[in-house]
């Protein structure tokens, strides 16, 4: 039986992934699963990221089927996202994909019972068959002498350092992976905006705005209802923002406010 692997989120998986049952803290939503599946692992379980806009934090489960792969997502109110050991310990399978069902998998199962089922998962295939869109960056406005520039990415694992200073639209979760403050965010911008991924256990999918406000960094959430995760540009689209922290507040950013609105003030400010 292939051995389970923990890991806080899915941009770690790779090649020694291959044929392991992954147990992981990030969404599973269509990027997840096109880590997922480059990797080659036998199945993988997500945090379902509350479902949200358009299903889309459990959007990679159906897209796994193509490659064989099975895939589980636990509900976000019993283990926090991000964190792959509290998945393991305390997750309950809300959502599963066919080939998972086919292994014995059942919708409010201890994740830690699943597992054990997923490790007769069949060993997955490579598919033509597109797993969505990859992950993007786009530069929604540039900077120029009134303006910070607004940069998009679809993942986290895109920000680069030239975006110190920029305003982030960010699709990941505004959980921390593994708990771990070096996690937040890797530049000091201007202001950031994640998912908030429902919220769920402990609030984890806002644990990276007190550590930002710490780094007097502002920032904010969007409602997992409002905007697609994983999808930046949806949340600079549609969402609306449930939390913010102290930075992002004293710029006059109300929760309740579209992210627009939220950039606007930021000018202002």
């Amino acid at each position: 039986m292939p051995a389970a692997i923990v890991v806080d989120s899915v941009t770690t998986l790779d090649s020694t992934h291959a044929g392991n049952v992954v147990v992981t803290g990030s969404h599973g939503g269509l990027i997840a699963a096109r880590y997922a599946a480059a990797a080659g692992v036998r199945a993988a379980v997500f945090n379902d990221a509350g479902g949200g806009l358009d299903d889309a934090g459990v959007a990679g489960l159906v897209a796994l089927d193509t490659a064989r792969i099975a895939a589980v997502a636990v509900c976000s109110e019993s283990a926090r996202i991000g964190d792959a050991a509290d998945t393991l310990a305390h997750g309950v399978v809300s959502r599963a994909n066919a080939v998972a069902f086919a292994c014995g998998v059942r919708v409010g199962m201890q994740c830690a019972q699943a597992v054990v089922l997923l490790g007769e998962a069949p060993w997955p295939v490579r598919s033509s068959v597109p797993l969505g869109a990859p992950e993007g960056r786009w530069l929604l406005r540039a900077a120029d002498v009134r303006h910070r520039a607004i940069v998009a990415v679809d993942s986290i694992g895109l920000v680069e350092p030239g975006d110190a200073g920029c305003v982030l639209v960010v699709g990941s979760h505004g959980a921390l992976h593994g708990g771990d403050p070096q996690t937040a965010l890797a530049v000091d911008a201007r202001a950031a905006f994640f998912h908030d991924a429902g919220r769920g256990r402990d609030d984890a999918g806002t644990t990276r705005l007190p550590v930002l406000e710490a780094r007097n960094v502002a920032a904010g959430t969007v409602d997992y209802r409002s905007a697609r995760i994983g999808d930046a540009r949806s949340m600079w689209e549609s969402g609306v923002l449930s939390r913010v922290n102290a930075p992002l507040a004293s710029c006059g950013v109300l929760e309740g406010m579209t992210v627009q609105q939220a950039s606007g003030m930021l000018d202002r400010a």
